[in-house]
């Protein structure tokens, strides 16, 4: 966690941001145990080689989200409408990231065969974890945004 958290603080230059979008994680996790929960399967390796690939596209989506919104602040946009327009206007390739990794683990979701029993908690964790990451990303990341934005430069024009 600390080595991804450098690698986000040297890309976004921010530890807010950084911070902000770690935040994802804890909301992957929540939709993951919930889907070994539901679906009576333990905790076992794959599913937690499911959980790193989940915590991945978590913070994919995060950085996808708090790139935008700082994009929308730096060309003058209130922080408030900034927080809307980036959520709506992310919705598609927050989507599209999310199904199509879901749309390729269905295979392995619903897989009976040799090995199943090794593929089917790792599917459950990502599927499931995405379902509540996607989610609570495009509705808490923007609520969130206002107090962990990184207020632009003032330019005089």
């Amino acid at each position: 966690m600390l080595i991804v958290f450098l690698l986000l603080f040297s890309s976004f230059n921010s530890l807010k941001n950084s911070l902000l979008i770690l935040l994802n994680i804890p909301l992957a996790l929540v939709g993951g145990v919930i889907a070994l929960w539901m679906t009576g399967q333990n905790l076992s390796v794959p599913a937690l080689v499911g959980f790193i690939a989940l915590f991945g596209i978590a913070l994919e989506n995060g950085m996808v989200l708090v790139s935008y919104l700082n994009e929308l602040l730096k060309k003058g946009i209130e922080i408030d409408d900034a927080a809307i327009q980036g959520a709506c206007r992310r919705l598609r390739p927050v989507l599209m990231t999310a199904i199509t990794t879901a749309l390729g683990l269905m295979p392995l979701l619903y897989s009976s065969g040799t090995g199943s029993e090794v593929q089917r908690p790792l599917a459950t964790v990502v599927v499931g974890g995405l379902v509540t990451s996607t989610i609570l990303t495009l509705l808490v990341v923007p609520a969130l945004y206002k107090w962990f934005a990184v207020k632009p430069e003032n330019t005089t024009v």
